[in-house]
């Protein structure tokens, strides 16, 4: 009973104008292709799941044909007859031009200053070059030879509760890694004395070779062309990050209270589909690359100006609104504290603050 009941709610979910076979072209993403028979995409391996001619949705390629058909009452999508010469990279979940910066070029640490320094650059230069050498502070027990990653302080964060709310905050980092002007002011901002630090993005700058030790100063030549190194930039260790972009959508299975957009790529505030966000979730809660979230603008607090004429009778009187839909992200990085999302879909844009739900939360 169970295993109909659940068919009837996977049949439910198909689109009403869903085709009865489509044509994989180049460029499709998995994403775009569950969209075309599911009203929810992530329902995705529902239907490929368990299914011997579509064993894994990451070896489809362009010119496949992939049918709807019904097996014991459960809607499957089958795969035609293999092509016998392939054409094309094979589908991935998402454009992997869209999200391979922040794969490779982006990383988030707990604390940048417990990794060494860069304290000077050959011959005091303005600007850095491969095949320069920089001086190191901090790197007793490197070995010559020993790869390094170069990498700047960009922006660390928060959340803590304004107004009793839970509120996402981003702070730009200086050379030193502190929070920019801190030194400003004799106190800690709301943020640091009241809220957790989710986590200190760090930018990728280049590659390093240890060269050797000298009085506790490290010499490390820059063997790739990046972005240019500067004083302050923080030694961490180099990684062999293989990545694939070949998750599985699938719905989040459990949510924080008040995980939400934390900021936009580029210091902006709105976000649109296939925009990258960072988000307030990570390993910790459940996240992993695949997660989809639902994202909600909050309802706003209205005054009833109808029932009121007086300005201080209407504040008085003031109504909670329901939170608004806005879309769909899903997750494609994850650290500790900290995700990094693709925007899937919306009706109209994201904004920083923005609250995440289950993809399937109706309010």
């Amino acid at each position: 009973m169970l295993l109909t009941l659940a068919s009837f709610a996977l049949a439910a979910e198909l689109r009403a104008d869903h085709p009865s076979s489509y044509t994989v072209q180049k460029g499709d993403t998995l994403w775009d292709i569950s969209a075309r028979f599911l009203s929810k995409p992530w329902l995705w391996p529902e239907i490929w799941q368990a299914n011997p001619q579509v064993k894994n949705p990451h070896r489809i390629y362009p010119g496949d044909v992939l049918s709807l058909v019904y097996v014991n009452g459960q809607p499957r999508v089958t795969a035609g007859p293999e092509p016998q010469i392939r054409t094309g990279e094979s589908v991935d979940t998402v454009p992997l031009s869209q999200i391979e910066p922040w794969l490779k070029e982006l990383t988030v640490v707990q604390d940048p200053k417990s990794f060494p320094y860069v304290v000077g650059i050959e011959e005091d230069r303005l600007l850095s070059s491969a095949g320069m050498v920089v001086y190191v502070r901090g790197m007793q027990g490197a070995q010559a030879g020993q790869l390094v990653q170069v990498a700047r302080p960009m922006s660390l964060y928060t959340m803590a509760k304004v107004k009793g709310r839970p509120m996402g905050g981003i702070s730009p980092l200086d050379f030193r890694a502190d929070r920019m002007h801190s030194h400003w002011s004799y106190d800690d901002s709301p943020w640091e004395a009241h809220g957790e630090k989710l986590g200190n993005e760090m930018m990728l700058h280049s590659i390093g070779e240890v060269l050797r030790n000298q009085g506790g100063v490290t010499v490390v030549l820059l063997r790739e062309e990046g972005r240019d190194v500067h004083v302050g930039n923080r030694i961490l260790p180099a990684e062999d990050r293989p990545y694939c972009n070949c998750f599985i959508p699938h719905p989040a299975a459990s949510i924080p209270d008040g995980a939400q957009i934390l900021a936009v790529p580029d210091g902006l505030r709105f976000a649109g589909p296939r925009s990258v966000v960072a988000l307030s979730v990570g390993s910790r809660d459940g996240a992993d690359n695949g997660t989809v979230y639902s994202i909600w603008h909050h309802g706003a607090l209205r005054p009833d100006i109808v029932a009121h004429r007086q300005p201080f009778a209407q504040q008085g009187d003031k109504l909670q609104m329901p939170d608004d839909f806005i879309g769909h992200v899903m997750v494609f990085r994850t650290f500790e504290r900290v995700s990094y999302g693709l925007i899937m879909d919306g009706i109209r844009p994201a904004r920083t603050n923005d609250l995440l739900k289950n993809p399937d939360a109706t309010q």
